[in-house]
């Protein structure tokens, strides 16, 4: 009896201890990217882009001027039912948090009805690690303001592929600066290959999430 007790202290004493089991929030981290990157392949939420840590929620295929430039309460819950499953928790009316790989995606508050849409998340308090959910339109504008010209057209060429934008709206808010001046010269261009996704397959059949 004292001999297999013996052996039982030492096999305990051998095994590591459980926090060396329990990965770190980087690891972790990187683990949950590569599931939201996945989402690429649905056609209503993406990770718009790595770098800027912005995500974008599919809205409409056709706007109109006056539209409200905002994430709706369909377009929120689709969101949260995607990435619920990956960790994913609401600490608020404007936050998920993933505990474990110490990561929060921002809903950034629509603050007034005639607020720019480049406004959108100059509030937040995002870190370096975390994420914010926008429109598509709100996507491109910080492309427009993160971006030289090049590299905002060829961003934005891909996004309204699969989640178009207000274009209208998002020129009435194009302001003096040098790079706002530079995209309102492409402007044709973006309509034009936005008009090309919307009539084709598989967007032309797409519908809004409400």
């Amino acid at each position: 009896m004292i001999r297999r007790l013996l052996r039982l202290f030492t096999a305990s004493a051998d095994q590591p201890a459980e926090a060396d089991f329990v990965s770190d929030p980087e690891t972790t981290r990187t683990q949950v990217l590569e599931k939201m990157r996945a989402f690429s392949a649905e056609p209503y939420f993406q990770i718009a882009d790595e770098q800027l840590g912005l995500l974008s929620v599919f809205d409409d295929l056709k706007y109109d001027r006056a539209d409200v430039d905002m994430i709706s309460p369909a377009m929120r819950r689709h969101v949260v039912g995607k990435l619920g499953p990956l960790g994913f928790r609401q600490t608020s009316g404007t936050v998920l948090e993933h505990a474990e790989a110490d990561m929060r995606v921002h809903i950034p508050k629509f603050h007034a009805l005639g607020a720019s849409p480049f406004d959108i998340a100059r509030y937040t308090d995002k870190r370096p690690q975390d994420y914010c959910l926008l429109t598509p339109t709100q996507v491109a504008c910080q492309f427009v303001d993160h971006y030289e010209l090049d590299g905002a057209v060829q961003r934005i060429e891909l996004l309204v592929k699969k989640h178009p934008i207000n274009l209208l709206k998002l020129a009435d808010y194009l302001e003096g600066k040098p790079k706002h001046r530079a995209f309102r010269e492409v402007l044709g261009y973006i309509k034009s290959q936005q008009r090309l996704a919307v009539e084709s397959e598989p967007l032309c059949r797409r519908r809004s999430l409400g």
